[in-house]
């Protein structure tokens, strides 16, 4: 695609640029674009951008402004993708210009990984302020319940009928019920224990214990990369956080489907502001009916459950321990298609 004379410097810029005609038909993207968005500059020549990229409503409301002010119109998120390409997060700016044929001019950034990182540290922050309230909550509860469940032991001693214990058995058993329960809200406070861990042999545990809980119905397929290296962890931790996350799955799927436990690695990766060489990507995938709308934002939040009797604390759980190897975990879910991503980074000890 030859370069208009007027915008010979575009192809040294690192900056993804597109120049359009009047009809919004690609004169030119130089090699930037074409390495972000994954197109041949030929092959876009002179299709229109519904043809270049799909969902193109918020771009194409983006230029309709910048035209209609007859000034440059900035977009901040916009998500664009070439057919058959992943989606890419990127920053729009718009600029109607009259040089040669050219109508528009369009620069894009690329913003995923910044709003990516301002994504995690609100996350972390909703996290904490959670989880101490969680903590207070549970130390508020666990005082009475003692004294509950103890004047409950008193009164069936001296209770003069024996089929009176029955209600007393009641408050004992579900005072024993909540205990149980504030002790679970209160675990994430032991710091991990760290020493190398195979990321394999953890997820070959987690695979076990599924497959004896569940019903045949489930399959649960491996796909490995066994040359990543070993990691420096908390064994214990990972194992109950993934065996959260694929216990959700089952549940979800109500016994019947398949779910893929699946690593890779993943390089030049930042996480909680530090960028690692290297990390491992784990992905729990299931077929499943997928989250529902209405909890989808606040499924790492404690006391959210999508199943009717569930205490909403295991996906809450995995999220603390896996910030606490300095990883992240996200959930992508439609129905059909339910992913966590764990991100690890590899540190040597």
């Amino acid at each position: 695609m030859t370069v208009p004379n007027a915008f010979q410097g575009l192809e040294v810029l690192s900056t993804s640029v597109m120049l359009l005609d009047q009809d919004f038909r690609v004169v030119y993207a130089n090699p930037a674009a074409e390495n972000l968005f994954e197109f041949s500059s030929r092959q876009i020549h002179g299709q229109a951008l519904q043809q270049v990229f799909t969902e193109t409503d918020s771009l194409m409301s983006a230029v309709e402004h910048a035209i209609s002010s007859h000034g440059s119109f900035t977009e901040h998120e916009l998500s664009l993708a070439a057919p058959g390409r992943e989606k890419i997060l990127v920053s729009g700016y718009i600029t109607p210009i009259q040089v040669e044929n050219v109508r528009l001019l369009l620069e894009f950034h690329q913003i995923e990984q910044q709003v990516k990182i301002a994504r995690e540290e609100r996350m972390l922050l909703q996290q904490q302020a959670n989880r101490e309230l969680i903590r207070n909550l549970a130390h508020e509860i666990k005082n009475p319940l003692g004294g509950i469940r103890g004047a409950a032991q008193l009164l069936e001693h001296e209770l003069p009928r024996p089929g009176l214990r029955e209600y007393t058995q009641v408050i004992i058993k579900e005072s024993d019920r909540l205990q149980s329960l504030m002790d679970r809200l209160l675990t994430p406070n032991r710091l991990p224990r760290f020493a190398p861990v195979n990321i394999h042999e953890v997820l070959e545990r987690v695979r076990s214990l599924v497959l004896a809980e569940t019903p045949t119905g489930v399959a649960i397929r491996r796909d490995y990369d066994l040359s990543l290296p070993e990691l420096n962890a908390d064994q214990e931790q990972l194992i109950q956080a993934l065996l959260n996350i694929a216990r959700n799955a089952v549940q979800a799927m109500h016994g019947k489907g398949e779910i893929i436990l699946r690593t890779r690695v993943a390089r030049q990766v930042t996480l909680a502001k530090k960028l690692h060489r290297l990390a491992i990507r784990l992905q729990i995938i299931d077929n499943g009916p997928g989250i529902p709308d209405a909890i989808r934002e606040k499924v790492f939040y404690p006391l959210v459950s999508g199943r009717e009797g569930g205490s909403g604390l295991g996906l809450s759980l995995a999220q603390t321990f896996v910030n606490q190897h300095q990883g992240t975990i996200e959930c992508d879910s439609q129905p059909g298609h339910t992913c966590f991503t764990l991100l690890l980074p590899i540190i040597k000890p």
